[in-house]
């Protein structure tokens, strides 16, 4: 025979499974509630604490002072090497979680966990507690760290007596070493004078050289042997002035475009001035020796920011081999870029590179201006009156800007 249950005890059994079915369906919940329980015990506690943290409870072994050094350590954003509990997270921590004293906000944040059950951040002091995530953030500790290593960036070492790095988008000067003391600056005047004449002529113009143009130079001074009657576009001899640093074709660009040297140098102070220099006077557009041609490192970034924002001055300066034709005194030859740091091929060469001069006459020194682009940042950087050290000193420079930008301080 079988024995008949009475319906009583049926309902008994149903409330059994029913209770069982809640507590798993609503698991996390209770679970959060008791996390949100637990937070806001420990932040009323902290009101009547003298310190401004609170521990819960203390691992196993583990004495008050040390459980107050956890204490600072996560306030600092160091890790602890327990598991943080959150909500949603089944698992237990073996070590004290430290938040600090909270105020109002942080108050209702930790009811609106308890009474949501669901994501949130409690925020108290530099710290955020993901409800649901299990992750721990300082901010505070993570941009102490980025000023820390833009602090640990030494300025360069230049050797040269005058120097300036400058950022050509902002103006800012990054370095300077009597960036405003007047030198010789030799043929890195050339950019001026290619930037005057790129302003007045068309490319294809035909510039006739006259007899003055090809012989007022000082002995020794580097050209191509253009003579009286040569003829070259403005084009080929902008290849000619930029490469090969030839000053008798300085000479004929400046009659071609103002009649004579003296007028062109008049042109050349006045865009000067323009664009800002304020301790810079040239009496020539080739930078030979004369006691009154002078400027300043700083003036020199200004004119070289300005020539390599043109184009077509970057395609011209940035060639390293050029075709130069044939003229009555020599046949068609390859002539070279002076500046090093072009080339691919040399120990000098610089990424990003995108214009430049050399320079250098018994009074001026090495005289050195570059422009160099990377990551959408364009540095210019200028060395005057060095003794060899222009190549080295350029690169300090640079590479000290660079590091800046990689640490995010411009």
């Amino acid at each position: 025979m079988y024995a008949i249950m009475p319906k009583e005890s049926h309902k008994n059994k149903d409330k059994k499974n029913m209770g069982r079915i809640y507590y798993m369906k609503h698991r996390n919940k209770i679970q959060i509630l008791g996390l949100g329980l637990a937070l806001a015990l420990s932040q009323a506690s902290s009101a009547f604490a003298s310190a401004g943290t609170v521990t819960v409870g203390k691992a196993p072994g583990e004495t008050a002072a040390q459980a107050e050094t956890s204490a600072a350590q996560t306030q600092e954003g160091q890790s602890a090497s327990g598991t943080v509990v959150t909500a949603g997270d089944s698992k237990v921590s073996d070590r004290p979680f430290v938040l600090p004293a909270a105020d109002g906000a942080a108050a209702e944040a930790i009811e609106a966990v308890i009474l949501q059950g669901g994501p949130g951040t409690v925020s108290a002091g530099t710290g955020t507690v993901g409800a649901n995530t299990g992750t721990a953030e300082n901010k505070t500790a993570g941009n102490s760290s980025t000023a820390a290593s833009a602090a640990d960036i030494k300025q360069p070492e230049v050797a040269a007596e005058g120097a300036v790095l400058l950022n050509a988008a902002t103006g800012e000067v990054l370095y300077g070493k009597n960036q405003d003391q007047q030198f010789y600056p030799a043929s890195i005047t050339k950019v001026m004078t290619a930037l005057v004449v790129l302003e007045h002529c068309n490319l294809n113009d035909t510039v006739t050289f006259s007899k003055t143009a090809t012989t007022n130079l000082e002995s020794g001074a580097v050209a191509l042997g253009v003579s009286e009657g040569d003829q070259l576009t403005v084009e080929q001899s902008l290849y000619g002035l930029l490469l090969k640093s030839a000053n008798e074709i300085g000479n004929g660009l400046a009659e071609h475009v103002s009649g004579s040297v003296s007028a062109f140098a008049d042109l050349m102070n006045a865009k000067a001035k323009e664009l800002g220099c304020k301790n810079t006077h040239f009496a020539n557009p080739h930078g030979l020796n004369n006691e009154s041609h002078k400027t300043t490192p700083y003036d020199m970034a200004l004119i070289l920011r300005a020539a390599v924002a043109n184009d077509t001055f970057r395609r011209i300066d940035t060639t390293t081999s050029y075709e130069f034709p044939a003229i009555k005194n020599a046949a068609a030859h390859t002539i070279t870029m002076g500046h090093k740091m072009m080339y691919k091929t040399d120990s000098r060469y610089y990424e990003g590179i995108i214009g430049g001069k050399t320079g250098y006459t018994s009074k001026a020194g090495n005289t050195l201006v570059t422009a160099v682009e990377r990551d959408g940042v364009r540095l210019i950087a200028v060395v005057m009156k060095a003794k060899g050290t222009h190549y080295t000193d350029t690169k300090a420079m640079l590479d000290y800007g660079f590091a800046l930008h990689a640490a995010g301080k411009i």
